[in-house]
C-alpha cells in the first residue's frame, strides 16, 4: 500500500469520525436552546432575567440537555472528562500552597530590585508575569501580582495602566506555553494527547517572542507617559516599604473561575464597577484567606529579644523556640520548591499529567503536618463543577450536529497545511473565543481542527493543536472582557487600599486589537 493510499484512507476514517449530519429537528432546537442559556449565563453571569451565575448556568444548561433528550443520562456522565478536573484540582491545590510558601512576594520582589526606569519596569512586569503565569496559571498571577504593579508604580510615581497592561497581556502570553497554563490548555493537553514537553517546545518560541513583542508595543504606545513622572497632583510619590508591598495575599485559585467575560454594560455604563459579583467574590476571599494567614503565623518566628534587656531563663527559652520556628519554616518552604519542581520534571518526562498534578498536591498536604481543610478550601470546587456542566452543555450541542455542519462548510479554508488555511482558522478561533469564551471554543473545534488536520499528517495534527492552544489563549488580549485575568487585573486594581485605579473597557481596546493581532501572527510563525 503506497503512502498516499494510507493517507487518504487515514483521511477517511477521521471524515467519518467528524462529520454528522443534523439530528432532528426536535434534538436541533431544544439543544440550540439549551446550549444559548449556558452561553448566555456564561457571557452574562448577572443577566437581570436568571441572575444565577456561570456555575448555577452550566449545570442548567447541562441539565436542560438531558431532560430535552437531546443526550442520555449514561451519556451525559461519560462527556465528563474526569483527567482533566483531576489535572485543575492538583495544580489548583498546589497553587495555594506555593502561595503560602511566599513564592510570589520573591517574585514580587524581582519587578523593584534594581530597576532602572519605567521602560525596565514594563519588561521585567511582562517577563515576570509571562514566567509566573506559565506554571502557576494567569489567574493566579495576576490575583497576587496586581497590587504590588500598583505599589511599585506608585513609588516611582508613574501612571499605573501601562503597568497594569502588561502584567494581564502577558499573563495571557505567558500562559499559552504549558499545559497547566490556563483552563483551555489543560482540554488541549488531555484531548490531543500532547505531553507535556512536546506541549512546551512547541509553543514556548512563540511565547517568548510574542511577550517580547508585546512589550515592544507597550512602551512605543505608551513613549512618552513612561518618558515622563506623573504630575505631583496625580501622585504623592510616597515610597512604600517592602514590607508593605509584600504584605498582600490572596487565594489564588479561587479566582479562576470568574467570568472571562462578565456584562458588557457594567464595564461600559459604570467604569467603577466592573461587576458587582466579581467584587463580592474578591472580599470573600479576603475573609477567607484570614484562616490561611492565621495557619501562616503559626510558622513565623515568634519575635526576636531585645539585646539591651537582660536575659532571662524564660526569654532565653523563647528566644530558642524562635530560631527553632524559623528554621522549621524555611525547611518547609524548601519542601514546597522542591515538590513543584519534582512535578515539574515528571510532567516533562511525560507522566500521567493529571495523576502527577494530585500527588504533588497530596505530597505538599502530608508535608504540612496539619489540618488541610484550610488550604483545601482555598480550591474553587465551582470551577470544577462548572466544568462538569460545561462538558454536558457541550457534548448535547454537539449531538445537534451544528458544530459538524459548520466546519464541513468552513474545513476547506482553514487547512493547516497553508497559511490562508492558518489565517482563516486563526479569525475564527479569535472571534470565538471572545464571543463564546475560550474554553468552549476549544471543545467545540478542537477535536475536528485535529481530525482535519491528521488527514494530512500526523504532525500537522500536533501543530493544529497547538495553533488552538496559541490563539484561544492570546484571543484574551483582545478586550477588557476576554479573559478571567484582564478582570482580574482591573477589579483588584480598582478596589487596592489607597491605590485604585480604574482601567478602563477603551483603554484597554486600544491597546488589546493592535497587540493581539500583531502577536497572534508573530506566533504562528513560530508554532512547531
Amino acid at each position: 500500500m503506497t503512502e498516499r493510499t494510507k493517507k487518504e484512507k487515514k483521511g477517511r476514517r477521521f471524515k467519518t469520525r467528524t462529520t454528522m449530519a443534523l439530528a432532528t429537528t426536535y434534538k436541533v432546537v431544544l439543544g440550540s436552546i439549551a446550549f444559548a442559556i449556558f452561553w448566555a449565563l456564561a457571557v452574562f453571569p448577572a443577566v437581570p432575567l436568571l441572575p444565577i451565575g456561570r456555575t448555577a448556568g452550566s449545570l442548567l444548561g447541562a441539565t436542560l440537555m438531558v431532560l430535552f433528550r437531546v443526550i442520555t443520562p449514561d451519556e451525559a456522565y461519560a462527556a465528563i472528562d474526569l483527567p482533566i478536573l483531576g489535572l485543575l484540582f492538583g495544580t489548583m491545590v498546589v497553587s495555594v500552597y506555593l502561595e503560602r510558601a511566599d513564592i510570589f512576594k520573591y517574585l514580587g520582589n524581582l519587578l523593584s530590585w534594581k530597576s532602572k526606569g519605567a521602560k525596565d519596569l514594563i519588561c521585567r512586569i511582562c517577563l515576570v508575569s509571562a514566567i509566573s503565569s506559565a506554571f502557576f496559571t494567569n489567574d493566579t498571577s495576576c490575583v497576587i501580582l496586581t497590587e504590588f504593579v500598583l505599589k511599585i508604580a506608585r513609588q516611582h510615581n508613574l501612571p499605573p495602566h501601562p503597568f497594569l497592561l502588561a502584567l494581564a497581556s502577558s499573563a495571557n502570553i505567558g500562559s499559552s506555553a504549558t499545559p497547566i497554563g490556563n483552563p483551555q490548555n489543560l482540554v488541549i493537553a488531555v484531548q490531543s494527547k500532547v505531553s507535556f514537553g512536546d506541549f512546551l517546545v512547541g509553543v514556548l518560541p512563540a511565547m517568548l517572542v510574542g511577550v517580547s513583542v508585546n512589550a515592544l508595543i507597550l512602551i512605543i504606545m505608551y513613549w512618552r507617559l513612561l518618558s515622563v513622572h506623573k504630575d505631583e497632583e496625580d501622585g504623592t510619590g510616597e515610597i512604600v516599604g517592602e514590607d508593605d508591598v509584600s504584605s498582600h495575599r490572596f487565594s489564588p485559585a479561587t479566582m479562576s473561575h470568574i467570568s472571562a467575560s462578565n456584562s458588557m454594560d457594567h464595564v461600559q455604563s459604570s467604569p467603577n464597577n466592573i461587576n458587582g459579583s466579581l467584587a463580592t467574590h474578591l472580599d470573600s476571599i479576603r475573609n477567607r484567606i484570614n484562616s490561611g494567614d492565621q495557619l501562616e503565623s503559626q510558622r513565623s518566628p515568634c519575635g526576636s529579644i531585645d539585646s539591651n534587656d537582660i536575659s532571662t531563663p524564660a526569654q532565653f527559652s523563647e528566644e530558642k523556640e524562635s530560631k527553632t520556628e524559623h528554621w522549621k519554616n524555611k525547611m518547609w518552604k524548601l519542601c514546597v520548591y522542591l515538590v513543584t519542581i519534582g512535578m515539574l520534571v515528571a510532567l516533562l518526562m511525560g507522566l500521567n499529567m493529571s495523576w502527577t498534578a494530585i500527588t504533588a498536591s497530596l505530597a505538599l498536604v502530608v508535608l504540612d503536618f496539619k489540618d488541610a481543610r484550610p488550604c483545601l478550601e482555598k480550591v474553587s470546587y465551582s470551577l470544577l463543577i462548572f466544568f462538569c456542566g460545561m462538558f454536558i452543555t457541550v457534548e448535547g450541542f454537539k449531538k445537534t450536529g451544528i458544530p459538524s455542519t459548520l466546519w464541513n462548510f468552513m474545513e476547506p479554508n482553514a487547512k493547516v497545511d497553508r497559511v490562508s488555511g492558518i489565517a482563516v482558522l486563526a479569525v475564527v478561533i479569535i472571534l470565538l473565543s471572545n464571543v463564546a469564551s475560550n474554553v468552549p471554543t476549544v471543545l467545540v473545534l478542537g477535536g475536528r481542527v485535529a481530525a482535519s488536520a491528521a488527514a494530512i499528517s500526523a504532525s500537522e495534527e500536533k501543530k493544529a493543536w497547538l495553533i488552538l492552544a496559541w490563539v484561544s489563549t492570546v484571543a484574551g488580549n483582545l478586550s477588557l472582557l476576554g479573559s478571567a485575568a484582564n478582570l482580574i487585573v482591573c477589579e483588584q486594581a480598582r478596589r487596592a487600599p489607597h491605590l485604585g485605579y480604574t482601567l478602563s473597557f477603551w483603554n484597554h481596546l486600544k491597546f488589546g486589537v493592535p497587540s493581539t493581532l500583531i502577536v497572534t501572527a508573530i506566533g504562528l510563525t513560530l508554532i512547531r
